[in-house]
């Protein structure tokens, strides 16, 4: 009841509507024309909140884990969104400025968001290449401060003057961010000052291929773990061993379709077959229609002879089918005798019930 979608949905209006408020609280115009409304709106998306926290919290009691989730990221960034705000209050800051801490409600879609899950974990994941890079960058930070110091401050006393006020200039320049504020007027310091911004740009050259490629990564395992948990459940495959299954589950690619949605129809090139992991499809036949269900499979005959769709195929209700393309199709049966014998039985008991259905 609390991971439904009605549930999330009004959590995201909830959030969006609440920063809205906050935006609008900030505006002395709006605010002085609109307090009470504003503030009205803020206490229903609190109440909200609120409610959502204490579902939470039964939900955790009826499963025996209150402690986990309370103590969890999740538990404590609802705890911070539903109770700073009144705490705020009664410790005595104007209304005013207690609504601003309104914006750990953002905080919440964080475990809300496959994405930034993903993220998280890419994060855990690449912990020490990103700590090493980060490394590097404070010692190139430190370093170019110190020698920035040396050659600039009798030229610069205000700007180079200590080594913190050097220090403003390299993150400035590693950051390639530039303000213009500080620059190094002399030959040796423009000199180091170039270095810098190529250090800079490879730093966060490095930080960005590392964090793009895990988290490229991350969608593949993702991506190759639902596949084989969908692969392990259609019957042909459900006695191959986890090499072959391996093998399967990068060629299949995963198609979810809404009911009543054509698969394909009648005199259609064919190009590749499907297996049903969940739902239904209606075969229509010359005065006939067949429904297959979960585990079957269809469109090999097409695959195994047949260059174009004999029969009209759509979905009965949300389905969600493996696609194996020709090529990987051939590949498959090559590598995997006694399926490709499997498959052509059962190709060759359909092609003769046609056949006498058509007598």
């Amino acid at each position: 009841m609390l991971n439904n979608s009605y549930m999330n949905k009004a959590t995201y209006v909830g959030i969006v509507i609440g920063n809205l408020m906050i935006i609008l609280l900030s505006l002395d115009s709006c605010y002085v024309a609109a307090a009470r409304l504003i503030e009205t709106v803020l206490w229903v998306c609190l109440t909200f909140f609120t409610f959502e926290w204490a579902m939470h919290i039964l939900h955790a009691i009826r499963k025996k884990c209150t402690l986990v989730y309370l103590f969890s990221t999740k538990g404590i960034v609802d705890a911070i969104s539903v109770l700073a705000i009144p705490v705020a209050l009664i410790a005595g800051l104007n209304s005013r400025t207690a609504w601003l801490l309104a914006v750990f409600w953002t905080v919440k879609v964080i475990s809300r968001f496959n994405g930034l899950k993903k993220l998280r974990r890419v994060l855990v994941m690449e912990a020490g290449p990103l700590l090493s890079v980060l490394v590097m960058f404070l010692l190139v930070l430190f370093l170019s401060s110190a020698v920035l110091y040396v050659l600039e401050r009798d030229a610069q006393p205000d700007a180079f003057g200590s080594l913190p006020a050097a220090m403003w200039w390299a993150v400035a320049t590693l950051t390639t961010t530039g303000y213009g504020d500080v620059v190094p007027v002399t030959q040796l310091g423009r000199i180091v000052a170039g270095f810098v911004m190529i250090c800079g740009l490879a730093v966060f050259g490095l930080w960005t291929g590392i964090l793009a490629t895990a988290f490229a990564s991350e969608l593949r395992r993702e991506s190759f773990l639902k596949t084989w948990e969908t692969v392990s459940k259609v019957p042909f495959f459900a006695d191959l061993g986890p090499t072959v299954i391996a093998d399967v589950t990068q060629m299949l690619r995963i198609l979810e379709l809404p009911p009543h949605a054509m698969v394909f129809r009648q005199g259609e090139p064919a190009d590749s077959m499907y297996f049903i992991t969940s739902g239904e499809v209606e075969v229509e036949l010359p005065g006939k229609k067949i429904l297959l269900g979960e585990g079957a499979f269809f469109g090999e005959m097409a695959l195994l002879g047949n260059q174009v769709r004999s029969a009209n195929i759509a979905t009965t209700k949300f389905s969600k089918l493996l696609v194996l393309d020709l090529a990987d199709f051939r590949l498959l049966m090559a590598r995997n005798p006694d399926l490709s014998q499997t498959i052509d039985a059962e190709a060759k008991r359909r092609m003769q019930e046609n056949l006498e259905r058509w007598r």
